[in-house]
Order: structure tokens, then C-alpha cells, then sequence
């Protein structure tokens, strides 16, 4: 019964123990974030990320399923013709409501 008489300060298995357990919780607390990311590959919803929203480098990232596509801005205004489709109003709570004429 040697080993119930170690010191546990001279033991270098308890702190190998200690160790493991700080890389498990490391881990786990990657996968959550891993998880969390909205362009999860592991995710089946669709989603649309929108990188320096307004600004010469815009980017536009667009997840469908399994496939991502990225549409980068090249910092120029639009032109064309066309008419007016309708209007937008922004509530006070900041969320936008579209009305089609």
C-alpha cells in the first residue's frame, strides 16, 4: 500500500489528472462555439452574412444547404433602369416593413 502513503505534491500522475481535465473543458467550450457559428457546415438552415455592411468592401456570404457562396462588393454604384416597386419604412424598433405598390 504504497501509493495511499505518497505525498500527492510528489505525485506527478494528480497533476497529468488536473491537465487532461483543463483540455477537456477546453474542448468542450470549442465545440459550443463551433456550434454556434451561423456557417456551420453541420447546420441544414439557410443562411445570409453580411461582412462591412455599406463600405467599399463589402462582402456578402450566402449559405444554401451545403453550399456557400461569397459575392464581394467592387465598391461602385449600381445603375440601370427600372421603375418603382414599392416602399420601405423602418419602425421604431429598427426592424424594416416593405409595402409592393
Amino acid at each position: 500500500m504504497r501509493l495511499l502513503d505518497e505525498d500527492e505534491a510528489i505525485n506527478p500522475a494528480l497533476s497529468v489528472v488536473n491537465l487532461v481535465d483543463v483540455f477537456l473543458v477546453l474542448i468542450a467550450a470549442l465545440l459550443i462555439a463551433i456550434a454556434q457559428n451561423p456557417l456551420n457546415p453541420f447546420m441544414a438552415e439557410d443562411v445570409t452574412v453580411i461582412k462591412n455592411e455599406g463600405k467599399d468592401d463589402m462582402e456578402i456570404i450566402v449559405k444554401k444547404g451545403n453550399k456557400i457562396e461569397s459575392f464581394k462588393s467592387q465598391g461602385q454604384t449600381g445603375s440601370g433602369t427600372g421603375k418603382k416597386a414599392g416602399t420601405a419604412y423602418e419602425m421604431a424598433d429598427g426592424s424594416i416593413i416593405y409595402v409592393a405598390e
